[in-house]
């Protein structure tokens, strides 16, 4: 049975999918939800559904990158995970840490990587013309919203979609691709999780 540490910063709405998918012949448990933030909602969440939480705020470290992360190691570390998912985690993870946690960590991001890495998602992409945008599972690298992609949900763009609109129906199929994509990689498949997968649980 694998363990599971995950890492939030707001409400965890994607943290509460992965936790609830997680039990009968799932390969995997939570171990620990943690945040930089102390009061972010995500951890009272968290402690409803039973999994243990940690937080270490990143406000007190002014800017050091290095120094919050060897805090945040502490009950990381403690809670021995095999694989830690970053779900709404809000800060950027210096190589260092990154390399630490080499392939077994996992990154969804609101967009068709490799299209828009970064933030405001959905404006650029209504910005842009496109017709399409969806969410992407990846493994997370040095290199931000970058790694192997593990599975994309794609949404239509429609006329009059506001950034608003299209993220609340992204994050619908955030909540279905990244459980998907857990189970499979928490019994060892890293192939992709197909479209078609999350589609039809919508």
């Amino acid at each position: 049975m694998k363990r599971v540490a995950i890492l939030v910063s707001g409400g965890g709405s994607n943290m509460v999918a992965l936790v609830r998918s997680m039990t009968g012949d799932h390969p995997a448990r939570p171990v620990l939800v943690a945040s930089n933030d102390p009061g972010a909602q995500g951890l009272l969440r968290a402690a409803e559904l039973g999994v243990p939480t940690a937080a270490v705020d990143h406000r007190a470290f002014k800017g050091d990158r290095s120094a919050f992360e060897a805090e945040l190691l502490g009950p990381i570390l403690a809670a021995e995970p095999d694989i830690l998912c970053l779900a709404g985690f809000m800060r950027v993870l210096t190589p260092g840490f990154v390399e630490r946690f080499e392939g077994r960590m996992l990154n969804i991001h609101p967009s068709l990587l490799p299209k828009y890495p970064g933030l405001h998602t959905h404006a650029r992409a209504i910005a842009a013309g496109d017709e399409e945008a969806g969410c992407t599972v990846h493994e997370v690298t040095a290199v931000l919203d970058d790694g192997p992609i593990l599975g994309q949900a794609r949404v239509p763009i429609l006329s009059g979609d506001t950034p608003e609109t299209l993220a609340a129906r992204v994050l619908r199929h955030e909540h279905v691709l990244y459980p998907a994509v857990l189970r499979r990689y928490a019994a060892g498949d890293r192939s992709p999780v197909r479209l078609a997968e999350t589609s039809e649980r919508l």
